[in-house]
C-alpha cells in the first residue's frame, strides 16, 4: 500500500492491487476519523468517504488537487 503524501494527519494512498481490471487513476485518503476516495481524471472528483465532515472533504479535494501530479506519477511508477 504505497503512501504518496502525508497532510495534517491524512495519509494519501493506493493499494498495490486495485482491481483486475485496474480501476482508473485514483487515491484513498485515510485518518482517525474516515476514509475517503477521490477520481483523478478527468478532473479530481470525489467517489465516496465515511466519517469525514465536508469541511475536512472540501480541504481534502484541494490537497488532491494541489498533489495531482505527484499522485499520478507515483501511481504510473508503481503499476509500471
Amino acid at each position: 500500500m504505497p503512501v504518496v503524501l502525508r497532510h495534517k494527519g491524512f495519509r494519501f494512498f493506493f493499494y498495490s492491487n486495485e482491481g483486475h481490471p485496474r480501476e482508473a487513476l485514483h487515491i484513498h485518503v485515510r485518518s482517525a476519523e474516515g476514509e475517503a476516495k477521490f477520481w483523478l481524471s478527468p478532473t479530481v472528483l470525489l467517489a465516496d468517504s465515511v466519517g469525514f465532515d465536508a469541511k475536512t472533504l472540501r480541504e481534502l479535494h484541494g490537497v488532491v488537487i494541489d498533489n495531482a501530479d505527484l499522485i499520478e506519477r507515483a501511481w504510473h511508477e508503481h503499476f509500471a
